[in-house]
């Protein structure tokens, strides 16, 4: 089921979402994202390649303790069920602040149609919400208004193909085997590295990390300055690193810096650049390769890439 949705993902950025109640919807220049898990990588994207758009990405019950009065809140949930999303709603309904909602169903959508909030209603692909990024990125921009960002996000399936990444997603996959990925990028590309390390959580099944450059620089990588007593630590590790060709340049000399000091420390180390000919399209190239990864990853340890089944245990105890 993930293959298919990994094989096919270009194809989601062909979805023109449609705003049901639109002439409710209050246009705001900033934003908060109200979201958990996969339902908030499409604001992840969004920040990565709009690093100018003021939105906050809120991962919590409730709202920001912060005003926020003069923001949008986009309720994004893919089940539209989402615990802490329908609370997060439900209390920006109580404050009367504007509000909209993305889902495929569920109660974020029977409310919205109840009370006529704004709401674009998401494809139900029968696949994980990590696995929808594209359908829910395009309602995202549709529900800002960035008609730029959409047109150009409406071309990926004419010129992203991630089958092409697979083989080097299978080969990376193998590299890692027996050991836990570390992914490393700038400040500003911090949003692509979490996507990384969400799906070596989620599709992948094993531990992951990620953290960025320059504050990394400043503690972190103090803990992998190997030592005979440390080593039994520091080899469970595996470094990669997002190279971005659009980066400060003395963000890259860093990179290139650490990859010197964590090599000659006998530490394994990856560097991936991000290529594409668009900040959109190296962004999306990037998680395609994620994806695979993430997939033979899982394949490599003799588990499956598809649902969350810790996850599925965990709601059933939150119920008693």
């Amino acid at each position: 089921m993930i293959y298919d949705a990994i094989k096919n993902f270009h194809l989601q950025f062909g979805f023109q979402p449609k705003i049901e109640n639109a002439a409710r919807l209050l246009q705001r220049k900033k934003f908060v994202v109200a979201g958990m898990g996969g339902s908030h990588l499409a604001a992840d994207l969004l920040r990565a390649v709009r690093p100018m758009l003021d939105v906050i990405i809120h991962s919590d019950y409730g709202l920001p303790a912060q005003d926020i009065h003069d923001r949008l809140v986009i309720a994004s949930s893919y089940s539209g069920n989402t615990e802490e999303t329908v609370d997060a709603l439900r209390e920006a309904r109580q404050r009367r602040l504007p509000c909209a909602v993305i889902a495929t169903g569920g109660t974020l959508l029977r409310d919205a149609r109840r009370s006529r909030i704004p709401y674009i209603q998401l494809p139900d692909l029968k696949v994980e919400p990590r696995a929808a990024l594209g359908v829910s990125f395009m309602a995202m921009l549709r529900i800002i208004g960035d008609r730029t960002m959409l047109r150009d996000a409406a071309g990926l399936p004419h010129t992203l193909r991630p089958s092409a990444y697979e083989s080097e997603g299978k080969k990376l996959a193998a590299a890692l085997k027996g050991k836990v990925p570390i992914v490393y990028a700038s400040a500003r590309n911090a949003p692509i590295a979490y996507n990384w390390k969400i799906k070596f959580n989620e599709t992948g099944k094993v531990p992951a990390y990620m953290n960025v450059v320059p504050e990394l620089n400043h503690n972190e990588m103090n803990g992998f300055d190997v030592t005979p007593q440390t080593r039994p630590l520091s080899k469970s590790f595996h470094f990669l690193f997002l190279a971005d060709s659009k980066d400060d340049a003395r963000i890259q000399k860093r990179m290139r810096m650490l990859q010197k000091l964590y090599r000659a420390r006998k530490l394994p180390v990856k560097e991936l650049p991000l290529d594409g000919r668009s900040v959109l399209e190296r962004a999306v190239s990037s998680l395609v390769l994620a994806d695979w990864t993430a997939y033979y990853t899982a394949r490599g340890h003799g588990g499956s890439p598809d649902g969350v089944p810790i996850v599925e245990e965990f709601k059933s105890l939150m119920k008693k």
